[in-house]
C-alpha cells in the first residue's frame, strides 16, 4: 500500500519539552523555520531566550502538549520521558509524540507500547549530528515507527534536518544509531593509537595526519570496495584470493607486539587479535578478514 503523501504545512505548530544543549537546538531551529512552538522545561529559565524571541512557555507539561498536534521531546533517557510525561497523559491523546533522547531498542518499543496504552501515535527517533548542525538540510534524523504517521508529520521534521524513515519497528532508530556510534568510536579509537604507535618515536600527529587520513583511511580502508562488500556480508561469503583471515592475523600478531614493544597501550589490537584468532578457529581461515563478521553476529562466549 502506497503511503499517504504529508499535507502538513511546514510550518505546523509543534511543543519542544526539553530544553538541554540539543533540546534547545531543536528549540531554536523550529523557531527560525517560523513554526508556531510552544516550550516547557523542568527549569523554565531556559525558555527566556527562546520566549524572547517568540516562543510561548506552557506553564506545565500538560498545557504544552495540548497546544500542538506534534510535540518533539528530547530529555535524558526513557525514564525520563515517562516521568514528565505521566502528568500530560490525557492532553497527549489523539496527538504525536517524537522521542528524540538515547537508549536501546528494546526501550524505545516499549515507549512505543506505553504510547499506544494512552492511545498516542508514537515516531521513535535518533539524532545523527551535534546541536550545532540542527536545521542544516545535511544533519540526518533517524526515526522508525508507522510510514503514515512519518509521512504525516513529514514536512515538519524535514525542518530539524534530513528526516529517515527507517522502519515500522519503533527500535530500528535508537539501533542504527547504536550501530553508527560503534563505527565512529571504533575508527576513532584506531586513530588515536595509531597515533599513540607512531608518537612513540617522536612523529607528530599533524605528521602522521597527512598519510593516515589524507590518503589511507579513504583510500585504503574506506573506499567504495566496503560498500560492493556489503551483499557479501548479507551471504556469509567472503573469498580469499585477495588475502586470507590467516594473513591479516599475521598482522595483528605484529601490532600486538609492537605495541609492547614501543610502551604503547596493547588492549586494543589484542582485542582485535582475539576476535579473528576465535574465527580462525570457527573455520575461517581461508577466508577474507570481513569473515570476522560471523564472530561479532553471535553473543560474546561470556554471555
Amino acid at each position: 500500500m502506497t503511503p499517504q503523501l504529508s499535507t502538513t504545512l511546514s510550518t505546523s505548530p509543534v511543543t519542544a519539552v526539553g530544553l538541554g544543549p540539543m533540546g534547545l537546538a531543536i528549540a531554536e531551529t523550529l523557531l527560525t523555520r517560523d513554526h508556531p512552538l510552544t516550550v516547557w522545561n523542568r527549569t523554565p529559565a531556559k525558555a527566556e531566550g527562546l520566549v524572547s524571541r517568540g516562543a510561548r512557555l506552557a506553564a506545565t507539561v500538560a498545557d504544552a502538549v495540548a497546544a500542538s498536534p506534534v510535540t518533539v521531546v528530547c530529555v535524558n533517557d526513557y525514564d525520563t520521558l515517562y516521568e514528565i510525561l505521566a502528568p500530560a497523559a490525557d492532553a497527549l491523546r489523539g496527538r504525536t509524540l517524537v522521542n528524540l533522547n538515547s537508549g536501546t531498542p528494546e526501550e524505545a518499543r516499549a515507549a512505543a507500547r506505553w504510547a499506544a496504552e494512552r492511545g498516542v501515535d508514537y515516531l521513535d527517533g535518533a539524532i545523527m549530528v551535534p546541536p550545532p548542525l540542527v536545521g542544516d538540510p545535511g544533519a540526518v534524523f533517524l526515526y522508525s515507527g508507522p510510514q503514515d504517521l512519518f509521512e504525516r508529520h513529514r514536512a515538519t521534521l524535514a525542518s530539524l534536518g534530513d528526516p529517515r524513515h527507517l522502519g515500522p519497528d519503533a527500535g530500528l532508530a535508537v539501533l542504527y544509531n547504536t550501530a553508527l556510534l560503534e563505527m565512529m568510536y571504533a575508527t576513532m579509537n584506531g586513530y588515536l593509537h595509531a597515533n599513540a604507535l607512531v608518537g612513540s618515536a617522536g612523529v607528530t600527529a599533524v605528521d602522521f595526519a597527512e598519510l593516515a587520513l589524507g590518503w589511507f583511511m579513504p583510500t585504503v580502508v574506506v573506499n567504495p570496495s566496503l560498500a560492493q562488500s556489503a551483499p557479501d556480508l548479507d551471504a556469509g561469503n567472503y573469498p580469499g584470493d585477495l588475502g586470507t583471515l590467516a594473513m591479516n592475523i599475521q598482522a595483528l600478531e605484529h601490532i600486538v607486539r609492537t605495541s609492547k614493544e614501543q610502551g604503547v597501550h596493547a588492549d586494543q589490537p589484542r582485542l582485535m587479535l582475539d576476535i579473528a584468532r576465535r574465527a580462525m578457529a570457527d573455520g575461517h581461515g581461508q577466508e577474507n578478514y570481513l569473515a570476522v563478521h560471523e564472530v561479532f553476529k553471535k553473543p560474546s562466549p561470556a554471555e
